[in-house]
């Protein structure tokens, strides 16, 4: 991941920029973006830069997007890299699918699962034996229950707890 493109430079990007920078590996980061002035270019020109850059990503909100961008990615041939910050725990047991971001101070632990294009947001734990499917988007503080599954493009609000029965209970 030497040189990284990010598509979207709102607020998701500027986090995803600073995992990438914490990470120590990516000389050269830049933005795609339809309304930001400092992105190299829009959302759908990815293809023109296919020689420039060897890693993109995708830092938007809406998890459809997200996960039919890196669709999109993929089959122009890009390399989709795992954001995970370095004040971050990750289990070496913990698999982590293409696209996702974790955040400082998040806890993936022992046999989790996390799918494709998700966003594992500050100070989460996600504890032993749960899984995270596609596009989720787990908010800053939440826990996610052992053995507890949480359905694709599911975004929760701060501090929340989710059960083995995937309903939400406040904290």
């Amino acid at each position: 991941m030497e040189s990284l493109l990010i598509l979207g430079a709102g607020q998701y990007g500027m986090v995803a920029k600073e995992i990438a920078m914490s990470m120590n590996r990516s000389v050269k980061i830049d933005f795609l973006d339809d309304n930001n002035p400092i992105a190299v270019g829009k959302l759908g020109e990815a293809e023109r830069f296919c020689r420039e850059y060897d890693s993109a990503v995708v830092a938007l909100g809406n998890s459809e997007l997200r996960l039919k961008l890196i669709g999109e990615l993929v089959r122009l041939g890009y390399s989709v890299p795992v954001l995970i910050h370095e004040r971050a725990y990750v289990s070496p047991s913990a698999k982590i699918g293409i696209g996702t971001f974790v955040e400082p101070m998040a806890v993936i632990h022992t046999d989790v699962t996390v799918d494709t294009g998700c966003i594992i947001s500050a100070g989460v734990i996600l504890n032993h034996n749960c899984t995270v499917e596609s596009g989720c988007h787990i908010n800053c503080g939440s826990i996610v229950k052992a053995r507890a599954i949480i359905n694709a493009g599911t975004r929760t609000s701060y501090n929340e707890v989710l059960d083995t029965n995937k309903k939400l209970i406040q904290v």
